[in-house]
């Protein structure tokens, strides 16, 4: 068991309930995230117990995370949206140097690296854009709504192992974010288990496909994943605030999130 996973796996379940923010981008910051698509797909292979060891501590921080942060991360963008929108923006930007450094960007990027790169840009900015407005979460389900929650959760899921593209974000854009943050607070455990079976097939699902791009189109799944990154930036960017103390505060938080993605970095690298 790889027990330092359930630190990362903490600062991804953190990430995960922030609309905006992409537990995968965090495994990027983190240096894991190659090694967590591996694992998912290894997970039915020979070598499953090897994978099984990665997996499972990482999920108990994801887990741990999403509890008992969901009403902290909650109360932050309640009452402090725009600071805490700048930390996450400076972990976003923090990673970026590092992508640009592992793919090579300035011997392997072409025309059509730069292309992808903007596609991926695009994908994640268009998603301000679109979709239904947040309602109050559900309290009565029918078959319907566990269908659509379940849904949700493939969708959500499958965005979520994307740097870049926030499930929580698309959550929101479906209308479900509310319930969803809803169930786990109050602990309902029917939403709860159909969210998860939908949440542990869209990763499955998208790991597969994820794998097979690295294998095949490194250099171009790099500049998709380096463009998903930077749309973040935008889809995150609250505006700048009004107030001096407001600014300042910002830059401080922002300040912070930089630093934060350079330490991680650091320290994991070095192991």
């Amino acid at each position: 068991m790889e027990w330092k996973n359930i630190y990362r796996g903490l600062l991804m379940g953190a990430s995960d309930v922030v609309p905006g923010v992409s537990g995968g981008t965090i495994a990027v910051v983190l240096g894991i995230y190659e090694q967590l698509i591996e694992a998912i797909n290894g997970f039915f292979s020979k070598e499953w117990k090897r994978h099984l060891g990665f997996l499972i501590p990482l999920g108990v921080g994801i887990l741990v995370a999403i509890k008992v942060l969901a009403g902290l991360i909650e109360w932050l963008f309640e009452y402090h949206p725009g600071p805490t929108q700048f930390a996450f923006l400076g972990l976003i930007i923090g990673v970026l140097p590092y992508l640009f450094h592992k793919s090579d960007a300035k011997s392997n990027f072409k025309a059509k690296h730069i292309l992808l790169l903007f596609i991926g840009a695009a994908i994640v900015t268009s998603m301000l854009f679109g979709g239904s407005e947040e309602t109050e979460p559900l309290t009565n389900f029918t078959l319907t709504s566990y269908l659509w929650l379940f849904m949700s959760g493939f969708l959500a899921s499958a965005a979520m192992i994307l740097p870049g593209v926030s499930g929580s974000f698309l959550l929101l854009i479906i209308g479900s974010y509310s319930t969803v943050l809803n169930a786990i607070n109050v602990l309902n455990f029917n939403v709860i288990a159909v969210v998860g079976i939908g949440i542990l097939l869209g990763i499955l699902t998208m790991s597969k496909v994820i794998h097979f791009f690295l294998e095949n189109y490194t250099t171009g799944t790099f500049a998709v994943v380096i463009g998903l990154v930077i749309g973040s930036v935008f889809v995150i960017f609250p505006g700048w605030p009004v107030s001096a103390e407001g600014l300042i505060t910002s830059v401080l938080t922002f300040a912070t999130g930089l630093l934060v993605a350079f330490l991680l970095g650091r320290i994991e690298y070095k192991q």
